[in-house]
């Protein structure tokens, strides 16, 4: 059994209440899709039955009425050699033949309204079929979207994000203590007062003094 039995079925159908109560939507949009697809290639086959009968029915009628036609010359030609018995016999063929045709032509109607009904419903299933289209395209959009933040949530969550990030807090506890250790050599230190400023510039005085006849003494010897 299919999900739909009938083309009104699927016309009427609520694609939304059908996916909400399925365990797997993007199986069932396959499903509806696919027997949508089977129904509208059965309408259509019906639609061109219908068109080959009315064709064939055509045919008919435009017979039966060459025949009228036909058994009305006969039964003129019958009166002009005052054969009325032979004229009557012929127009009761005539007859015969247009109610024929008169049957015939009723049937095309019936079939006319059948290929309307055909083509309205041709119509519908191409809407409902382009409409199935477009929620398949929003489910598998919807569950290419869930795979990804899936992913996201286990890369984000998994072991190697975590190692790493337990890598950068040790290197940041490493970096915290180094700079502990600098702010720490400093403390109970008092700020230089101007005598010990004084005296360091006198002392590097010394030093370039010492450094200039150091170099001197050197190029002398060499």
């Amino acid at each position: 059994m299919g999900i739909f039995s009938r083309t009104r079925d699927i016309v009427a159908a609520n694609f939304a209440d059908l996916l909400e109560k399925s365990e797997d939507p993007a199986k069932m949009i396959r499903l509806i899709i696919l027997e949508m697809e089977e129904t509208l290639v059965e309408v259509r086959a019906s639609a061109a039955r219908t068109i080959a009968d009315q064709k064939e029915m055509r045919r008919h009628i435009s017979k039966l009425d060459q025949l009228q036609a036909s058994w009305t010359e006969k039964a003129e030609l019958a009166l002009s050699k005052d054969r009325e018995d032979l004229a009557k016999a012929a127009l009761v063929e005539r007859q015969k033949a247009a109610d024929m045709a008169d049957q015939l032509k009723a049937e095309v109607g019936v079939l006319d309204d059948a290929l309307r009904a055909s083509e309205e419903d041709i119509a519908k299933l191409q809407n409902k079929l382009r409409e199935a289209r477009t929620k398949q395209s929003n489910i598998a959009t919807r569950l290419e979207s869930a795979n990804n933040r899936v992913r996201l949530r286990e890369m984000y969550n998994g072991p190697k994000t975590h190692d790493a990030f337990s890598r950068f807090d040790q290197l940041e506890r490493r970096v915290d203590d180094a700079e502990g250790r600098a702010e720490a050599m400093g403390l109970g230190s008092l700020p230089m007062s101007l005598e010990d400023e004084i005296a360091a510039l006198s002392a590097n005085d010394k030093v370039d003094a010492d450094l200039a006849a150091l170099k001197a003494r050197m190029k002398k010897d060499g």
